[in-house]
């Protein structure tokens, strides 16, 4: 053994060693994640760094850019409020080079400068971007939720796969090492036989009623609202409250329960739920927004597993039950032998033991990423699928559209995961919110 091959290697148990302590991740994890994480590494040269454009320049999307900026350089910009788009451009300007700013995301696309597109706009606008993009050829970083509905996401895929893009869906929890590890130990059956997942989020906003005010100048406000239904301008309507109302989102169903119950799925290993049932827990306010801020569901699973999902605020019942810290945002797998629960802070067992013993081989092992951003950007040199795929992003937003289609119709609900349509005696009702009307201009030709 050469000395220079037994430093090396001496350095990097060290710092596979600091990062178990830093993280609470065992340390058989950590040494194969960064084993495999060193393998992959690639030098980016100067002319390695593909042009990109932002579509949606509020506090996310420039969050995403500046990650992105990392990898390649920000050409464009775009958003429908002038105040956004100055702020945008202001803030990613380096060495004296401003991004050219865009009104209308259609001309941005146009550009042959730009290989890669950051898209963080309000969920209602995801669908015909990332379309129109994708028949651009362009390769898409785009936010979660995939979609505004289930039929949309058939539409994505389609655009996607025909223009062979590479497209990361933004449920960036794919890539964190805890969740990971959570996941792959219940697939390989360190619980024994799972049979419950619980997933805790946030509760979302109640508020209201609202008072009609001037637009403002500079805003955009008919081309801000796009798909969705023509309606009176609140303040409190657009920009980060638009996840408050169904015309635009889901409340917490598709804010943070896009996060966890993507994880949930990995964990649980199949496709979809085959029933699903949810109730308003606090319902909203009259003439304010439309979501529930507290809502509870359950979903069943093929394979006997039963998920639920609960918001829960700072006098939740449910705060005292989660974990010994009183953290309420996160999942918790239960099966015959114990449990794991993680979120973005912490992994915890029942007995340390399910996390710190080994897997042997053969075992499953999913698809590793470490960095959600830096995957994205591998795989547009490589062409290789990333972590979370167009397929992945639209199964696990499903999630969310059968909850919130559970919410507001009242019904227990029977799914078909493979035929994604809803079965059983509550099938014609619940099917009708497949899709959703879109008001025109903004509809599927609006993607060009």
């Amino acid at each position: 053994m050469s000395n220079l091959f037994y430093i090396s290697r001496r350095s990097f148990l060290k710092r596979c060693s600091l990062v178990a302590a830093a993280t609470g991740l065992p340390l058989w994890f950590v040494e194969r994640e960064l084993s495999a994480a060193e393998t992959d590494v690639r030098t980016i040269s100067p002319n390695d760094r593909p042009g990109i454009g932002l579509i949606g320049c509020g506090g996310m999307g420039q969050a995403d850019a500046r990650n992105a900026a990392r990898y390649g350089d920000i050409l464009a910009v775009c958003d429908v409020d002038q105040k956004y788009l100055d702020e945008a451009a202001q803030k990613l300007t380096w060495d004296g080079r401003a991004p050219a700013k865009y009104g209308d995301f259609r001309k941005l696309l146009e550009r042959d400068d730009l290989q890669v597109i950051v898209q963080a706009v309000p969920d209602h606008w995801h669908t015909l971007i990332n379309i129109a993009a994708a028949r651009a050829r362009k390769d898409i970083y785009g936010e979660k939720p995939l979609t505004l509905t289930i039929d949309e996401g058939q539409h994505v895929i389609r655009a996607v796969r025909d223009n062979k893009i590479v497209f990361q869906t933004g449920t960036q929890q794919r890539s964190g090492r805890r969740f990971h590890l959570a996941c792959e130990l219940v697939r390989n059956g360190r619980l024994g036989t799972l049979h419950q997942v619980n997933v805790f989020v946030p509760a979302g906003l109640r508020g209201g009623p609202f008072k009609q005010v001037p637009v403002p100048a500079g805003f955009n406000y008919d081309f801000w609202l796009g798909q969705a239904p023509q309606a009176p301008y609140y303040a409190e309507r657009c920009h980060s409250n638009f996840r408050w109302w169904f015309d635009y989102s889901g409340g917490p169903v598709t804010d943070w329960g896009a996060h966890h119950n993507d994880i949930a799925r990995w964990g649980i290993g199949l496709e979809g739920p085959i029933g699903v049932e949810a109730r308003v827990v606090t319902p909203p306010l009259p003439n304010g927004y439309t979501t529930p801020s507290e809502f509870e569901a359950t979903l069943t699973w093929a394979n006997g597993v039963k998920q639920f999902i609960r918001t829960t605020t700072d006098d939740s019942p449910y705060g005292s039950v989660i974990n010994e810290k009183g953290q309420r945002n996160g999942i918790k797998f239960i099966g015959t032998n114990g449990w794991i629960w993680v979120n973005r802070d912490e992994i915890t067992a029942s007995d340390p033991q399910l996390l710190t013993g080994p897997l042997p081989d053969p075992a499953v092992r999913l698809e590793t990423s470490d960095n959600h951003m830096g995957n994205f950007f591998e795989c547009v040199r490589s062409r290789r699928d990333p972590v979370a795929t167009v397929e992945t992003g639209h199964r696990s937003a499903i999630i969310g559209h059968l909850i919130v289609i559970a919410l507001r119709t009242g019904r227990r609900l029977q799914w078909d995961p493979e035929q994604e349509k809803f079965t059983g005696e509550e099938a014609r009702t619940a099917n009708q919110h497949l899709a959703r009307e879109m008001r025109k201009p903004y509809d599927y030709r609006f993607a060009g």
